[in-house]
């Protein structure tokens, strides 16, 4: 409960509410409630008019004797006075209060001060009485404030009453010092025994838990009304819907920590705050910079704060401003926690004064706010502001302030000032007008303002050139060059005031300053450099400076202009190109003189020679002058124009030191030939020393140094940094005046600043002679003209009497300490008020030291009998007071202990100690409650004092005291906080103030470090947001954090991505000098994000930072950048670019978009060739710089080719064949060697003519085996004759290098069969030597060999590709697996393993088991893994249980009951993943039945949507697509992203749910309207070209053009090429193909095939080359032969292209007579065959083709699938010409044959000699052969081999391929069944053309009890394992098989099952349990045999509609089903959209 008398003070103190009119001798009027009792009103009225009566005679207006006023200055004034006012007031009013008055107060005052009018009789009585006490109370406290008048500052005003108190008078102080000795004499007496410290010790305990909790109690209270008041007036800042935030400063990033429990443990602050306040150390004797005082004191700036605010976007609130509109809201302060009853301890009153608060209206809050502020303001504002009761004139009473939305005060109350106060330090400091105006602006001002008013200040003086040059010319001030060059001001403003070098040029006298030079060096680098090197005058001039020697360019590599901007030259020369001289009249005589000066000889040669262009010129009597000047030059030619610049002529280096050089010829060649100068100039010491008598060539000096120093010298030596009082390593310092004396000189010894801070350090006294010795006369600071060491006199320059009056400089000082120290120790050592001043200063603070070394020393040398009351020497009273007291203190004692410390000084250190030692007690002695009250008034009186830095022109160092406490707390805070959002608003919108607390150095180490540290951890969803509010700063400290630990932090690729997203699209766009720190990044950033890049392509440092990263992106962001890097480089800029444009440019120009870069002239690509090479070019840019450069100059240097290298293949092999009787053509030779080893696709006339046709090929036995080593990668293209001509003993030499040669299989036997001959190869050791020509060894022989040596070379073989055929694999697996030792040979096995027959790995699946660790690690196939599996399940049961991970690849068997049992054993998400994570690294692909029972599985649990990226391609796309079209769009895009990462899954799907698939997709993702972006199509990677046609057609066009070979890469199914014909003919493209030109024939590439025959037609003849149709062939080969082409295309879409090539062919040479111009037929060589494809060629030209070459490539043609049966037939009667009749065919030629066997008859067949495996082998892969032909093919087979049918063995089973089917039925049972079963896993991969009954008999063989056994223990290995001869089984087997068998049958299986036998043996129910793949197999007829039921059973597993309940036990549950033809047919197409549309009743 409040006491009545603190109540009258409460109403005093509100005495000067704003809202309310000044009552003075007339009473307000009262509104009253209408129900309010009439007597009492009139009561309440009387007795308030009696109060107010009283009141106005208590304040003097009546003259009243108890009246009190000011009282005269001198009287002083009489306190008693008004506390007899206050009794008396009391006396007046009390009976007026009712009982709960006091209760009630905080409610009334709030209700008044928001200004209603409706709050009460006792709030009217209230405000009115308080009204009326204002004006006393405010003239109390002005005659206070007029009783500490202190004399008048300098500038004519007196100081607030707080500063005068902290600068007090003489007479004060005189006291005050006085005092403090006193407590320090007692202190030093007190007899501190034992027993009395512990008795203190305990009495101060006492007290301190007394007064703390005393002080809790007391402030708990007050404490919570001030919070609520911060908490209003500082708004905090929070996330709001958008998830952002303003920048906090730190007055809110601590409050903030208040309401989150941060403890800021700011106790040791608070006390060093006080400490500053309170016992400052004494003032300086001088405050500004000058003669008599060099080293003023800085001035204490607010630099944290100042750079924790962004200038740009964030005005914080001044808590101290009253007209507030944007108040915290009253949820967001303590209120809503008393209100809601969370908080406990809160008093009634707080809860009332929050309940009257919430009952208010924002606005009214607002006004309450406003009110107390003006009372808080006018109370305090006398005691901080000046007074003007000190001001000359009469005494004025202070009046009350009022709102300015209030009425004005009376007339004649208001202060007679004319001008008014400034209301900070800034305004009145930083008035730029002023500065313009007086002659001297103080410097250290300059300082100020720039460090607090930066905004204002970059404003005011960076962009007024003409006070900034004022400023400058205060040497002091040069650092406002660094300053404005990095505001924001503008560099282009700046640079054209100041960086002015024609000015230079023409003040040659003038030295440049090296702070001008560094200024114009970082705002106008490209120019400045170039003007350097390009200008020798300029480049002497700025380096006669010694002191810009740092700044020496390297000309040499020097970085380049933009070279999107074109050079002068080129832009004069556009206007001398004669042949545009149309209109001869508008040629001004200008042009006419500028071409005349800049190109004589080509204006003599275009306009002079030529007398019609002359005469038309002469027309114009201005030019008559003409005649006689071309006159003149016709007679008269001058010589053709020599190299601007001849090193060899002008640097004679050799006989510069025997004459006199001129310094613009030194210059010249230390520009252009900078090595040689080093060698032949600064090594030779004579030359060097001649060139520097010239004062010119000074620069020489600096220039000449040793390689490492230039690099390290400019890093060390940083003059500019020490002019600051920091420490200077002595090292570096004496390395910097050994290896840089010109800049040592004029920096540290010219610079008084430098030198007295230098020699602050006594060390470095030796630069007083160092300087002496090196500086010339008027340079060495205090020496005057001439003076040095020998000219100094002790006696007179050092007069130590006057330097209490004037301190010495840091010279003199050190000088008379050197040359005399004896008086110098006895005059100043004994002086202790000197000591004292020297002591104050950097530069003098050694002699304290000194003089207490030297006395101590002294002392004890002369006399050991001292008096014992007689001082130490080293006495040090605050160290011996803290020791007495036996206080532990880590304090530095240094500058207390100095001599002539300070009183203040050792109080502090005192006190300091005091409180240290007391601080481990205090927390055992204060509870918790106590602890957290006072830590919390602890922080908000920093807070307060904060608030008033703010206002006030005295700082309170509260921001420097606080750093560290703050940091530390908020890195605790951090480690200890688990919530991410709390610490998010720390991160996000503090972040800034953070960073401008911290240490921010070159090492970003340190527990600071920790909060950026924290960036890293911030979730993935929340970074981008973060990020975006993060200040440059704390950008560039996380990116030096990242760089410094990226290998610790380890963060994932989406992290690097999302934050370099970020970054490069927020602060980078404000500071380009980012990129560099932010390039590590660069490779994480996405394709959008650099395109999105802000425009910074003219940005050198941009640009090359790109440049050094290229090589670390991959190719798609290296070509982003090139896309990006070409907005500002269009097509015209590069035509007019110089010729150096690519080396200009960098790495970039090698990923310009074709569109531009096919503008660099041939000129441009010869210069820059270097540079396009060393970076990954596409083959279309590749194959344009061939053709630019090698079919423009004509006369290329064996140098040149050499350089282009690899790719002079790419030419047109007729400009190379130029060169055939050069000795040039060596080397193009060796070069297209070179391309055909390294296994370059080169068009064949090239290869023929430059390799083939050389004449030491034509006799291959004479070459020498050396030279067939190297001719061996071309052996395969020479062919097999080639090859039988030569001799074993060759080929044996020559081995080695034949080894890793890819041949055919008939060159391998061939090769192989020689070597034979004379070598056993066999041999030990020797069959894995062979390498790639194991293809040509027999498998009769392999199966010859032993165990081990089939071991030994296995690995060998493995490496070699091609790898070995089908039949020599089957004879090595099953021989080796027919050991039990086998499993111990499994590394050596291991790359048979996937063609390893099943039937020899179950015997062994035990052993396997047994060792399961080996097993666990190998490639099965899916079969041999089900089979380990099954053994696992039946024998090792609990290892499946137990680890089941551990299984490794033998994973992928297992069953699907054993995966759903896992699934629901643990459904946890956890454990889910990782059984996914197993199974997506399974070697090989899943098998359907797996995948399906996953998805199945995973279907049911509600998580899966989290599961679906867990899932991989495989499983994920064998979802079905009725599933997957439910999918929302998060789920539809993370499927996206699957499939994008992994696309060839995708690519094994059927066309119809591929296009299905994309559809759902792209309706899901919104692409079905506007153009198909680039952003849209990439997001489809491999499923873009499956779009729907009408999307495909809005491909975005410049997209198309500009990606032309990104796009050749994808699949287009026949739809789709179509469009693309489409695009390509269009006008935006390349419009109509007669206007193509062969750089068009290049970019369209193989999409040239996607024409229609009438369009290629129109192509020019002369284009359409045999090269060019070569290379055409060739890319599409390619293609075909990579990962897309090999699954792409159908065989009826194959077929298609191979019909348009032969068109192409066919039309363009000549074949097809349709255009007269066609040239005539070629006859095709055997290389052309190999580029193109045989079945493109007419049969005539085949058979047109020499014998040589036809036979060296029949095996070619005899593999080409698309060769017609006419053209098959015309070959063989070629081959029957060259070997005879059929009978007599080779082994050899048979296996050639390949398809062209199938025109043989029978009888042939049956005449032929198929007695090895490798000719049946050839044969039985041919399977368009009759009955008739397979029959005779067995038989043949049978007869060769002289075999019976049970005598084959499975490796000739598995050679004769489609030819067991020529068996007949009792031939087939007479086959051992287990040599059939080990051939059945390749023959079941046939689509094997046998009857039924053949079929029915295989399957028998397989059912032997030595092969798999009865059907019914089949499980899905062996059905997967005998393919499709699955199709034989019997019906009543094939109508029991359950569904674990099913899913073994393959799809081709089910489609070759006879269709009545399909609809007899599958049952509906059985039908459904078919995959989607079997049930797409299914065909028509097939279809057509089927009952409705099984037809829908069928239609649900390829559209599985959920609305459809089917009984398969032959009811329907709905209504009766009924199907159309065209329902089954869209159902087994798998149309998505609801069948009922369609298909009524389904």
């Amino acid at each position: 409960m409040w006491s009545t008398a603190a109540a009258c003070v409460v109403c005093v103190m509100f005495g000067v509410i704003c809202d309310v009119k000044q009552v003075y001798s007339q009473p307000s009027l009262l509104e009253r409630n209408s129900d309010q009792n009439t007597d009492d009103a009139i009561k309440l009225d009387e007795d308030i008019q009696k109060v107010i009566h009283q009141i106005h005679s208590l304040s003097g207006e009546n003259g009243n004797k108890r009246s009190f006023g000011i009282s005269p200055p001198g009287d002083g004034f009489d306190l008693n006075a008004y506390y007899g006012v206050l009794s008396n007031l009391y006396a007046v009013f009390q009976p007026l209060i009712r009982e709960r008055f006091m209760d009630d107060l905080p409610k009334t005052l709030v209700c008044i001060l928001s200004g209603r009018q409706d709050c009460g009789l006792e709030a009217e009585l209230t405000k009115t009485v308080s009204l009326e006490l204002g004006k006393p109370l405010l003239t109390f406290v002005s005659s206070l404030r007029s009783q500490t008048c202190a004399p008048l500052s300098s500038d004519g005003e007196s100081d607030s009453f707080l500063r005068a108190y902290f600068r007090m008078g003489d007479s004060t102080s005189a006291a005050l010092s006085g005092f403090q000795q006193t407590f320090i004499n007692i202190l030093s007496s007190l007899p501190l025994s034992g027993s009395l410290m512990r008795a203190v010790s305990g009495v101060v305990d006492t007290a301190v838990t007394y007064v703390s909790k005393f002080m809790a109690t007391v402030l708990q209270t007050p404490m919570d009304y001030i919070n609520i008041a911060l908490q209003f007036g500082i708004r905090i800042p929070s996330l709001d819907g958008k998830e952002t935030c303003e920048q906090g400063d730190l007055k809110q990033l601590i409050m903030w920590g208040i309401n989150h429990n941060v403890s800021w443990s700011f106790a040791n602050s608070i006390t060093d705050i006080l400490m500053e306040i309170f016992l400052a150390p004494a003032p300086p004797l001088c405050t500004y910079p000058g003669p008599e005082c060099l080293n003023p004191p800085s001035v204490p700036f607010q630099r944290s704060v100042s750079e924790a605010k962004d200038d740009a976007d964030n005005t914080h609130d001044i808590l101290l401003k009253c007209d507030r509109q944007n108040l915290a809201r009253l949820n967001d302060t303590l209120c809503a926690d008393i209100l809601t009853g969370s908080r406990v301890g809160s008093s009634t009153s707080v809860l009332t004064f929050c309940q009257a608060l919430s009952s208010l209206s924002p606005i009214q809050r607002e006004q309450v706010w406003s009110n107390t502020c003006y009372v808080i303001q006018t109370l305090v504002s006398p005691l901080l502001s000046r007074s003007s009761d000190c001001s000359v004139g009469d005494t004025q009473p202070y009046p009350a302030v009022t709102s300015p939305s209030e009425t004005p005060p009376l007339p004649g109350s208001a202060p007679n000032r004319a001008v008014r106060e400034a209301s900070n330090l800034k305004l009145l400091a930083c008035n730029y007008n002023s500065w313009a105006e007086n002659k001297v602006v103080d410097a250290v001002l300059v300082s100020l303002c720039g460090d607090n008013q930066r905004e204002e200040f970059v404003e005011q003086v960076c962009s007024n050139a003409s006070l900034m040059r004022k400023l400058l010319s205060d040497q002091m001030n040069t650092w406002l060059y660094e300053y404005c060059a990095n505001s924001s001001a503008d560099p282009g403003y700046m640079v054209s005031q100041f960086c002015v070098y024609e000015e230079w040029i023409n003040q040659p006298s003038a030295l440049v300053d090296p702070s001008l030079l560094e200024f114009c060096m970082s705002l106008d680098s490209p120019r400045l450099t170039t003007l350097m090197c390009e200008h020798t005058l300029f480049f002497v001039l700025l380096f006669s400076n010694p002191a810009n020697g740092r700044f020496m360019p390297n000309c040499t590599n020097r970085p380049p202009p933009p070279p999107s901007f074109p050079n002068v030259d080129s832009l004069i020369f556009d206007s001398c190109r004669y042949s545009e001289w149309h209109d001869v009249m508008q040629i001004t005589i200008d042009v006419l003189s500028q071409c005349i000066r800049l190109d004589h000889n080509g204006f003599t040669e275009e306009v002079c020679s030529n007398k019609t262009f002359l005469n038309s010129l002469l027309r114009n009597e201005e030019n008559a002058w003409l005649e006689s000047h071309c006159n003149s030059s016709l007679a008269f030619p001058l010589p053709e124009p020599t190299e601007p610049f001849d090193l060899v002529g002008w640097c004679d280096y050799h006989t510069w030191g025997e004459r006199q050089v001129d310094d613009s010829v030194v210059g010249l060649c230390w520009q252009h030939d900078q090595l040689a100068f080093q060698k032949n100039v600064c090594c030779k010491k004579s030359v060097f020393e001649k060139l520097l008598q010239n004062p010119q060539n000074e620069w020489l000096g600096s220039v000449c140094s040793d390689i490492k120093e230039i690099l390290v010298l400019p890093q060390m030596c940083r003059y500019s940094e020490w002019t600051r009082p920091i420490i200077v390593d002595m090292t570096e310092l004496a390395l910097c005046a050994e290896n840089d004396p010109w800049n040592f000189t004029s920096e540290v010894c010219a610079n008084d600043t430098v030198l007295q801070n230098l020699l602050a350090n006594q060390d470095n006294t030796w630069l007083i002679k160092h300087c002496a010795n090196h500086s010339t006369p008027g340079v060495f600071p205090s020496g005057g003209p001439g003076a040095g060491l020998t000219g100094f006199i002790p006696a007179e320059q050092c007069q130590y009497s006057s330097w209490s009056i004037s301190l010495p400089d840091a010279a003199l000082l050190a000088l008379c300490w050197e040359h005399d120290q004896t008086s110098f120790v006895s005059s100043i050592c004994p002086n202790d008020g000197l000591l004292y001043l020297l002591s104050r200063e950097p530069s003098s603070m050694w002699v304290g030291s000194m003089c207490t070394t030297y006395t101590n020393y002294t002392t004890t040398a002369t006399t050991t009998s001292s008096s014992s009351t007689a001082a130490e020497p080293n006495f040090c009273l605050a160290k011996s007071l803290v020791s007495q007291f036996n206080w532990t203190c880590s304090a530095d004692f240094t500058s207390a202990c100095q001599p002539g410390a300070s009183q203040n000084m050792a109080l502090q250190m005192i006190v300091r100690c005091w409180v240290e030692s007391l601080r481990s007690r205090v927390k055992d002695l204060l509870t918790p409650p106590v602890a957290t009250v006072l830590e919390q008034a602890v922080s908000t009186t920093v807070v307060i004092l904060l608030a008033l830095e703010e206002v006030q022109n005295t700082s309170l160092h509260v921001t420097e005291n606080i750093r560290m406490s703050v940091l530390a707390s908020v890195v605790r805070y951090l480690k200890t906080e688990n919530n991410f959002d709390k610490k998010r608003v720390l991160l996000q919108c503090f972040g800034r103030v953070l960073t401008s607390l911290m240490q921010t150095t070159r090492d970003v180490t340190g527990d600071d470090m920790l909060i950026i540290k924290e960036y890293f951890r911030i979730p993935l969803s929340s970074l981008s947001s973060v990020l975006n509010a993060a200040h440059i700063n704390t950008v560039r400290l996380i990116l030096q954090y990242y760089n410094g630990n990226k290998d610790t932090l380890k963060l994932p690729d989406e992290y690097l991505s999302t934050m370099v997203s970020v970054l490069l699209q927020t602060p980078l766009v404000k500071v380009g000098s980012l990129f560099p720190e932010l390039a590590p990044l660069l490779p994480a950033a996405s394709l959008a994000d650099i395109h999105a890049l802000p425009s910074l392509q003219n940005d050198i440092n941009v640009r090359e930072t790109i440049n050094r990263h290229l090589e670390r992106m991959t190719l798609d962001q290296r070509r982003a950048f090139g896309l990006w890097y070409s907005r500002a480089m269009p097509p015209s800029l590069i035509i007019r670019g110089k010729q150096s444009l690519i080396r200009d440019t960098g790495n970039l120009i090698a990923y310009l978009p074709f569109n531009s870069f096919q503008h660099l002239s041939s000129a441009q690509l010869l210069d820059g060739l270097d540079v396009l090479q060393r970076n990954t070019l596409t083959s279309l840019k590749q194959e344009f710089i061939a053709h630019s450069l090698i079919g423009t100059y004509r006369n290329l240097t064996a140098r040149d080719f050499t350089r282009l290298g690899n790719l002079s293949c790419l030419a047109d092999p007729e400009d190379l064949l130029m060169y055939k009787s050069t000795k040039v053509f060596s080397v193009i030779r060796d070069i297209v060697m070179n391309c055909t080893r390294e296994g370059l696709s080169l068009p064949s006339h090239l290869i023929s003519s430059v390799l083939l046709n050389s004449a030491e090929l034509k006799i291959p036995s004479l070459l020498s085996s050396d030279r067939l080593a190297e001719l061996a990668h071309l052996l395969p293209m020479l062919g097999v004759t080639f090859l039988q001509g030569l001799t074993p003993s060759q080929l044996l030499a020559a081995l080695p290098a034949l080894v890793s040669v890819s041949f055919s299989p008939v060159q391998a036997s061939i090769i192989v069969e020689k070597m034979s001959s004379i070598a056993t190869l066999t041999a030990h050791g020797q069959l894995q030597k062979i390498g790639s020509l194991i293809v040509g060894m027999k498998t009769e022989t392999l199966l010859t060999l032993t165990s081990d040596r089939l071991l030994s070379s296995l690995p060998a073989m493995a490496q070699r590709k091609p790898g070995l055929s089908l039949p020599q694999v089957n004879a090595v697996s099953t021989k080796l697996w027919g050991f039990p030792e086998v499993v111990r040979w499994l590394d050596d096995v291991e790359p048979l393993l996937l063609w390893t027959p099943l039937l020899s790995v179950l015997p062994r699946t035990q052993l396997l088991v047994n060792n399961i660790t080996t097993a666990s690690t190998r490639p099965w196939n899916t079969q041999q893994a089900k089979a380990i599996f099954k053994e696992v399940l039946d024998t090792k049961p609990n290892l499946i249980e137990l680890s089941f991970l551990s299984l490794g690849t033998v994973g992928q068997g297992v069953s699907c009951k054993v995966l759903q049992e896992r699934f629901r054993a643990d459904s946890s998400v956890s454990s889910v993943r990782r059984t996914l994570a197993f199974l997506r690294q399974q070697p090989g692909p899943l098998h359907t039945s797996l995948k399906k029972c996953v998805i199945e599985e995973l279907y049911q649990f509600e998580f899966f949507s989290e599961l679906l990226k867990d899932l991989g391609a495989e499983i994920a796309l064998s979802m079905p697509v009725s599933t997957i079209k439910k999918f929302p769009t998060d789920m539809m895009d993370t499927l996206r992203k699957i499939i994008v990462q992994d696309g060839l899954h995708f690519l094994l799907l059927s066309r119809t749910k591929q296009e299905l698939l994309v559809d759902r997709m792209v309706q899901r993702m919104g692409m079905y309207t506007g153009v198909f972006t680039e952003e849209e199509f990439r997001s489809l990677g491999i499923m873009a070209p499956f779009v729907a046609d009408e999307v495909f057609i809005k491909l975005d066009r410049s997209f198309f053009i500009d990606n032309l070979d990104f796009l050749q890469g994808l699949c287009y199914s026949s739809s789709k090429m179509d469009i693309v014909a489409r695009i390509l003919l269009e006008p935006a493209a390349f419009g109509p193909v007669n206007n193509w030109n062969q750089t068009t024939l290049s970019q369209v590439d193989r999409f040239l095939f996607f024409l229609p025959n009438n369009k290629l037609q129109e192509i020019s003849l002369a284009l359409m080359t045999v090269g060019r149709i070569e290379r055409l062939f060739m890319s599409q080969h390619r293609w075909q032969r990579g990962n897309v082409g090999i699954h792409c295309s159908d065989e009826n879409e194959r077929q298609r292209l191979s019909e348009k090539q032969q068109f192409v062919l066919q039309f363009f040479l000549g074949f097809l007579k349709i255009h007269p111009l066609s040239p005539t037929p070629m006859v095709p060589t055997c290389e052309i065959l190999h580029t193109t494809a045989p079945s493109a060629w007419t049969s005539n030209s085949l058979l047109s083709m020499s014998s040589l070459a036809f036979s060296n490539c029949l095996e070619l043609m005899g593999h080409d699938p698309f060769l017609a049966s006419y053209q098959r037939s015309a070959v063989l009667k070629k081959v029957k010409q060259i070997y005879g009749p059929v009978s007599s065919f080779s082994q050899s030629v048979i296996s050639q044959l390949g398809g062209i066997a199938i025109e043989l008859s029978p009888e042939e067949l049956s005449s032929l000699r198929l007695t090895e495996r490798s000719s049946i082998a050839a044969l039985g892969a041919v399977r368009a052969w009759s009955n008739r032909q397979l029959s005779a093919l067995f038989t043949t087979v049978l007869n060769s081999t002289e075999q019976s049918p049970s005598q084959l063995d499975s490796s000739t089973l598995v050679a004769m391929g489609y030819i067991v089917c020529g068996a007949q039925t009792t031939e087939i049972t007479s086959f051992n069944a287990v040599e059939f079963s080990k051939a059945v896993l390749w023959l079941g991969q046939l689509r094997l053309s046998c009857s039924e009954e053949q079929l029915l008999a295989f399957v028998g063989l397989l059912t032997h009890r030595l092969a798999f056994g009865p059907m019914s223990s089949w499980g899905t290995a062996v059905f997967i394992e005998i393919g499709v001869l699955a199709a034989g089984l019997p019906d009543m087997a094939m109508s029991a098989l359950v569904n674990e068998q099913i899913e073994g049958i393959t799809p081709a299986a089910i489609s070759m099952i006879p269709p009545d036998k399909f609809a007899v043996v599958f049952h509906q129910r059985q039908i459904s349990m078919f995959s989607y793949e079997q049930a797409a197999a299914v065909t028509d007829e097939q279809l057509s045999a089927l009952s409705d039921v099984q037809r829908t059973a069928l239609a649900m597993v390829l559209t599985p509609w959920e609305d459809r309940p089917v009984n398969f036990r032959g009811k329907s549950l709905g209504m009766a089903l009924s199907h159309s033809p065209l329902c089954l047919l869209l159902g087994l197409l798998m149309l998505l959209p609801c069948p009922d549309l369609i298909c009524p009743g389904t």
